[in-house]
């Protein structure tokens, strides 16, 4: 993973905004007003004034509709536009010689997809669509230059990237020396922490992917994350309807993390 100081220092040569071969369902193009946009706090234009976000919102124009379960892009595509979610939930995935597929991370509204491949310039991972969803896409080469004139936007992008090599820290700590019950937990607890940051309710969330994704991300089979999520239940740490989830005792399910 690029670290966020060098971001800045690299470059790719972008004439065109990219379309990738795996958009054969993502559509609607779309124009689309920063200004007016309910995201515009946590996403790139943030802290920006107002003739700023104008000009970032003029580079930022197009919208596209992803159907659920359709790839945004692919890992091995060429990177030349990065896309920021305007709504719905991605999963990002690699998938092996043999056919089995390693959830990586999954990413909410107001986060960006296609920073991992800022360093090599093509994509590490698939980026799949949990439910339709909707990004915004933003020139790779276009934003760099302003960033150049808008240090505000500089940080707020180096931000973004910290975030992103964060997570990733995060799923080694997970898999490296937690039990399965902290694995749960833990991943439960973040997507409350990310969801308050969003302006969402931090206790009470829809789960976009399926427990199969959690395991897969997690390094848990299907049955352990379903029945550790059955137990958590059972001991009133939280109450699941469907894919809802209530965190019920927040306290008592970061005693069980444990860190």
């Amino acid at each position: 993973m690029l670290q966020a100081h060098k971001v800045m220092r690299l470059v790719c040569s972008v004439p065109v905004p990219y379309q990738s071969p795996a958009l054969v369902q993502v559509s609607c193009q779309t124009l689309a007003s920063c200004a007016s946009c309910s995201l515009k706090g946590v996403c790139l234009p943030c802290s920006l004034d107002a003739g700023d976000v104008k000009r970032f919102s003029d580079l930022a124009r197009l919208k596209r509709k992803v159907g659920r379960g359709v790839s945004l892009y692919r890992a091995g595509d060429v990177m030349k536009v990065l896309y920021v979610i305007h709504s719905g939930a991605f999963k990002m995935a690699k998938v092996s010689r043999d056919g089995r597929e390693k959830v990586t991370g999954f990413c909410l509204p107001g986060e960006m997809l296609g920073l991992d491949a800022i360093n090599a310039c093509t994509h590490g991972y698939d980026a799949r669509a949990l439910e339709d969803s909707e990004v915004c896409v933003v020139p790779f080469e276009p934003l760099q230059r302003m960033a150049h004139t808008m240090p505000v936007l500089q940080q707020q992008l180096m931000r973004m990237v910290s975030a992103d090599i964060s997570r990733d820290q995060g799923l080694m700590l997970l898999l490296g020396g937690m039990s399965a019950e902290q694995r749960v937990a833990a991943f439960l607890l973040s997507l409350s922490r990310r969801y308050r940051r969003l302006g969402y309710s931090p206790d009470s969330f829809v789960l976009r992917m399926t427990r199969a994704d959690i395991g897969s991300y997690l390094g848990l089979a299907i049955e352990t994350v379903s029945r550790l999520i059955s137990w958590f239940q059972h001991e009133k740490l939280i109450s699941v309807r469907h894919r809802e989830v209530q965190l019920v005792d927040v306290e008592r399910l970061t005693r069980v993390v444990g860190i």
